[in-house]
């Protein structure tokens, strides 16, 4: 009831709103700023003799792992009636994606909600926001099976299996319809949730697919960060390594008191990455992709806001 009248309080006040929102932009452009600086500090002296070219390959294909990853959200969102353009998405998935530097896991998916309000008019906030608990479900199942299969091709692997299986068994538990229904509807309802179903279930074998396959591109972009460390790692650990970047995200989200996960996530893929490389590019690649996921997150960011304008000039000039 609480949670309710807070919401309603709040759209009575739009005015409040944007102070509010000024103030997160605020400071979660602080916190990014703070992130590459804190990281490159560390990562410098890595960086002045890594590869060029597998240092640039490595930013590019993490690149390519957000552009490919929005796809799954737009056809989750179609699924539940909600059209949204490739340039909206990008930008709504790119605030999220920054506002995760802020303390606290709830700003993630209350600033990509309110982007939507924002860029394309979407009121309906409890399904966007039952779509981004779903994706990032369904994400982290992807990331776990990666993982348990890729350690089909390397041995000797250090890593909390019982739990990492348990936690995804838990998340597709939660997906079934007969928990789905009542739980999402419960804790949405504050939000004005009503009647919000699952997704049919080839849609979702389906999108779990796909979240599979963008983990390995994540394990490519692992690979070149390693090689660019003159690490002699074999094609064969690319989709160990993208499982690896799936702990890592699992990790960096259940850390929530901790800007992006912070700390937590390097530790997380550092003690995994021993099983493939030494102790020292398992370090450098750890601090290298912090900063590389930091610095894409920015450029994409800043060039959906340079998309979302150009559509807008578009629309002016053809009125």
């Amino acid at each position: 009831m609480n949670a309710t009248a807070g919401v309603q309080y709040l759209r009575a006040r739009p005015r409040l709103i944007k102070g509010i929102q000024l103030v997160l932009l605020v400071l979660t452009v602080g916190f990014c700023v703070w992130a590459v600086q804190d990281q490159w500090s560390k990562a410098g002296p890595l960086l002045s003799n890594a590869s060029p070219a597998y240092l640039a390959l490595s930013l590019a294909v993490v690149a390519l792992y957000y552009l490919v990853f929005i796809l799954g959200w737009i056809r989750m969102l179609d699924a539940w009636g909600i059209q949204i353009p490739y340039r909206v998405a990008l930008q709504a998935e790119m605030v999220s994606m920054l506002a995760k530097y802020l303390p606290g896991g709830v700003w993630t998916p209350a600033a990509r909600a309110v982007a939507l309000r924002r860029y394309a008019g979407i009121t309906d906030t409890p399904t966007v926001l039952a779509s981004i608990l779903v994706e990032a479900a369904l994400s982290a199942i992807s990331g776990v099976i990666v993982f348990v299969l890729s350690l089909a091709w390397v041995r000797d692997v250090k890593a909390p299996l019982l739990p990492l299986v348990g936690f995804a068994v838990l998340l597709a538990a939660l997906l079934h319809p007969r928990i789905f229904r009542p739980l999402f509807n419960k804790v949405l309802k504050p939000f004005g949730a009503h009647n919000i179903e699952p997704l049919p279930f080839p849609l979702t074998i389906g999108l779990l697919l796909f979240y599979c396959g963008t983990w390995v591109i994540g394990g490519f972009a692992v690979y070149f960060m390693l090689r660019s460390l003159g690490a002699e790692v074999g094609l064969a650990t690319i989709p160990f390594l993208g499982g690896v970047s799936a702990i890592g995200a699992i990790v960096a989200v259940l850390a929530v008191f901790a800007p992006s996960g912070i700390g937590a996530r390097e530790a997380s893929m550092y003690g995994v990455l021993l099983a493939v490389t030494t102790s020292g590019a398992a370090l450098g690649v750890t601090l290298i992709n912090r900063l590389a996921i930091t610095l894409v997150e920015l450029l994409l960011f800043a060039i959906g806001v340079v998309m979302l304008r150009l559509g807008r000039t578009k629309r002016l000039d053809g009125a």
